[in-house]
């Protein structure tokens, strides 16, 4: 009777065993996102900002004098006398036109300006005649030898050619200021350089018929080297005259260039935020340029 008893109770225990561990098997479940993974505390680490210790802009290289000469009257391109790229000094003549018809206008009223004078001179001589005559009539008058009008008659002779002497005084004026006229007519047909430099470009061509207003050279400076740059207006307090930048180029590897603060804008713009610094470079240029692009540094904490 004891051995069936025995395999009973076993397979009883047996059975609330399997019964309790169904209950903590999970099931597993189709698209469902993965839990979260915490990282450990340790993980977790405070980032410190770097100091701001500068700031980096970048903008062309410009020189101070750059213009294009245009034509100041209309005429014919008679010669080219430098063209690019040669160096020029300040009032040398790089070009001329046709000024054959001026040249002969000035002389005209070179001509006539000194007839104007001659007659003048002449005017001033019987001005002197006419006083002495009146000088006689007044002896003669203190004398009792001629009359009141004949008196009179002199002394108003006298004082009409001395307004004859300032009418023609005036046409000679006159006579001048179109001499004038014209040597300004004659210097417009000569294209002179405006300040020592380079001359960039040509866009003409000898015989050309030139317009008044036409393009003619581009003539450009070679130094100093500027830049013109902006900068946030959180550094304005920051900045100063005579403060020493680095300025670099890429188009220039392996070169390093100083730089001072030149200008610094005395407003901030309110629509950008920002204001405007110009940038003197100093010393050698080396491989730098007028319209190459650079990069200056502004350290802030000098």
């Amino acid at each position: 009777m004891r051995c069936p008893v025995v395999p009973i109770v076993l397979g009883a225990a047996l059975l609330i065993v399997s019964c309790g561990d169904s209950g903590t098997v999970t099931p597993s479940v189709t698209n469902a996102a993965p839990a979260p993974v915490t990282p450990p505390p340790s993980s977790f680490k405070t980032q410190v900002a770097p100091a701001d210790t500068g700031i980096s802009v970048s903008g062309p290289i410009i020189v101070e004098h750059q213009v294009e000469i245009t034509a100041q009257r209309d005429g014919i391109l008679q010669k080219i006398f430098f063209d690019a790229p040669a160096h020029v000094q300040a009032g040398t003549l790089i070009a001329n036109l046709d000024d054959r018809q001026i040249t002969a206008n000035l002389e005209a009223a070179r001509a006539k300006s000194r007839s104007i004078a001659a007659d003048l001179k002449n005017w001033e001589a019987e001005a002197e005649v006419l006083k002495a005559d009146y000088g006689r009539a007044q002896r003669m008058w203190d004398a009792g030898l001629i009359s009141e009008e004949q008196l009179q008659h002199a002394k108003y002779k006298a004082e009409s050619d001395q307004w004859d002497i300032k009418r023609v005084l005036e046409s000679l004026t006159t006579a001048h200021e179109e001499e004038r006229s014209l040597e300004l007519e004659l210097e417009k047909a000569k294209i002179l350089a405006p300040f020592d430099g380079l001359i960039a470009r040509r866009y003409v061509r000898e015989g050309q018929n030139i317009a008044k207003g036409e393009r003619l050279f581009w003539v450009t400076a070679e130094a100093p080297l500027l830049m013109r740059v902006t900068l946030p207006e959180r550094v304005f307090g920051k900045m100063r005259q005579g403060q020493s930048v680095d300025v670099t180029s890429e188009d220039a590897p392996g070169e390093k260039h100083l730089g001072r603060v030149k200008e610094i804008s005395p407003v901030v713009d309110p629509s950008s935020g920002t204001f405007e610094v110009l940038v003197e470079l100093k010393g050698e240029r080396g491989a730098l340029r007028p319209g190459m692009t650079a990069n200056v540094h502004l350290d802030t904490q000098r």
